[in-house]
């Protein structure tokens, strides 16, 4: 049986456009969606009160929430089987729970209790930054939310961390039935250092040979799986983040790896993920990779 793809709701802008994204995710792969809310009212009103007694403010909200969201995926695609729960727990510990019976978990870029000057919310960030499996956070225009472009990125990073991100990459685009951009930035100095250097020109053709060299590795069985998916390989000078930031306006969804940190409970995000997370103009699957 599919793993359901979850997706946490709060009521929030950000949430509903998370919302809508995972209806026509889980509607492309055929997945249950599966719509998870979590608060902590219990802690601050008590348990439940017992039959007889009125029902919590917070558990009224929380069950209001679902019930609404339940009813806007229905509506946006009835083909789709859609279940609901409230968990009393907080956010991060719920969601990342459910990660490990889910194919992804979806979030919103900002949700209910976020500052308005927060570009993403707590939530989406530790979530991103702690999940065993995929997490995608819905953000960008409405171009990319719906997925108008036709065109998957993938930021490709070292075939030793990224081999999962290659293949969701893929997945994808072959699910969807549009291209994929894998897009390999590099950098050079503007001389070699020693007693003879190269001209510039010279070394910046070695280091772009040296990119190119490694996305076809990174891609080689990927491409040889998926034969009927488009594949633009792209080698682009410069740094990572503004590449891909810059390129995530053309996209519908920007897919990129992380690696695990040893002796450490999470991901390496580094400052290419997190800039994109922040402020990519099309969602976000920041994809681990196990050991």
């Amino acid at each position: 049986m599919e793993l359901p793809l979850v997706v946490g709701v709060d009521g929030s802008d950000g949430s509903l456009a998370a919302l809508d994204w995972a209806v026509d995710e889980a509607a492309r792969h055929g997945l249950p969606l599966r719509l998870v809310y979590a608060s902590m009212w219990e802690r601050y009103e008590g348990d439940v009160p017992s039959a007889g007694r009125e029902r919590s403010s917070g558990r009224v909200l929380a069950e209001h929430i679902t019930a609404s969201a339940a009813e806007r995926a229905h509506r946006r695609d009835p083909d789709v089987k859609v279940t609901a729960e409230v968990i009393p727990a907080e956010a991060v510990s719920a969601l990342l729970s459910e990660g490990h019976n889910a194919s992804a978990l979806v979030t919103g870029s900002r949700g209910r209790g976020e500052l308005a000057e927060l570009l993403l919310g707590s939530v989406g960030l530790a979530v991103a930054a702690r999940a065993h499996g995929p997490v995608i956070v819905v953000r960008g225009d409405k171009a990319g939310l719906a997925g108008a472009h036709e065109r998957i990125l993938l930021g490709a990073g070292d075939p030793a961390t990224g081999s999962e991100a290659v293949r969701f990459a893929f997945r994808e685009a072959e699910i969807r039935g549009c291209s994929l951009d894998v897009v390999r930035a590099w950098r050079s100095p503007a001389h070699e250092n020693g007693d003879d250097p190269k001209p510039a020109e010279d070394t910046a053709h070695h280091h772009e040979e040296q990119a190119s060299a490694l996305l076809d590795r990174l891609v080689e069985d990927a491409v040889a799986e998926h034969p009927n998916v488009r594949v633009r390989r792209i080698t682009v000078e410069g740094p990572a983040r503004k590449v891909l930031l810059h390129r995530s306006a053309g996209s519908d969804l920007l897919i990129v790896g992380a690696r695990r940190r040893k002796g450490h409970f999470g991901l390496q995000l580094g400052r290419v993920a997190h800039t994109l997370l922040h402020h990519a103009d099309c969602p976000v699957a920041i994809v681990p990779q196990q050991a």
